[in-house]
């Protein structure tokens, strides 16, 4: 049963959010394409960046904990993480948007957006020789500072923000399962002379950042879907 661990976390993660995504008020199933083109595009930029990575030995899978499935080197539950943790986090976004409508702070979110990016710029060129830091500050720090070219803090940058900071929580808590925090060995190990040995129990403080990526590039590519969409029908 051991093998069946990765793909478990996943299921459980994803249960609610995909029932409830028929609920007629929030009405997340109609998102769906809009969703799917943020995650296909973030995919096209993390699976060759997580290809590289395990060939590589900055990270690795423990055989014990996956069905045994490889496409490029990567288990499928990977592939299978990168789709139910966008889905997760966006069908949560929408019910801040929904429920709190009114959650808009556009100065304090541009405002983060430049800190977050000069800090982790910052981060990045303190650290070349570190392969995951250097990578993962970069990327963010890049992304961040494009929101305010891209006006996204006059429309979805507020909700996106909370939402990340209250998705954190769960996203620790399934990234600990999958980093040893709850069994022998890890299903994801890490090589800590390419990170900053800096651990939030047993989670390289680098994966936070990683999620943050993750999303930025989904979202962006979802609103400008969702909002082609909402155009077309008015």
């Amino acid at each position: 049963m051991e093998r069946y661990y990765y793909i478990f976390l996943l299921l459980a993660s994803v249960a609610i959010p995909l029932i409830r995504s028929f609920e007629h008020r929030i009405h997340f199933r109609g998102k769906w394409p809009a969703l799917f083109s943020g995650v296909f595009i973030m995919m096209l930029v993390f699976i060759p960046w997580d290809v590289i990575f395990t060939e590589n030995g900055v990270w690795a899978f423990n055989h014990r904990y996956v069905m045994g499935l490889y496409v490029f080197g990567l288990p499928l539950e990977e592939w299978l993480f990168f789709i139910i943790i966008p889905y997760c986090i966006v069908f949560t976004y929408e019910v801040f948007r929904y429920f709190l409508p009114k959650l808009h702070f556009p100065k304090t979110a541009l405002t983060i957006s430049v800190v977050l990016g000069v800090f982790f710029l910052i981060m990045a060129l303190q650290h070349t020789d570190k392969v995951y830091t250097f990578v993962v500050m970069n990327l963010v720090a890049a992304l961040a500072l494009a929101q305010p070219f891209l006006k996204s803090h006059k429309t979805w940058l507020s909700h996106f923000y909370f939402t990340y900071a209250v998705m954190l929580i769960p996203f620790l808590l399934v990234n600990g399962a999958l980093t040893g925090m709850f069994t022998p060995e890890p299903v994801v190990s890490y090589d800590d002379m390419q990170n900053l040995a800096i651990r939030i129990i047993t989670i390289p403080v680098e994966d936070a950042v990683y999620l943050l990526g993750m999303m930025f590039i989904v979202q962006m590519i979802y609103e400008g879907r969702r909002k082609k969409v909402v155009s077309s029908r008015q």
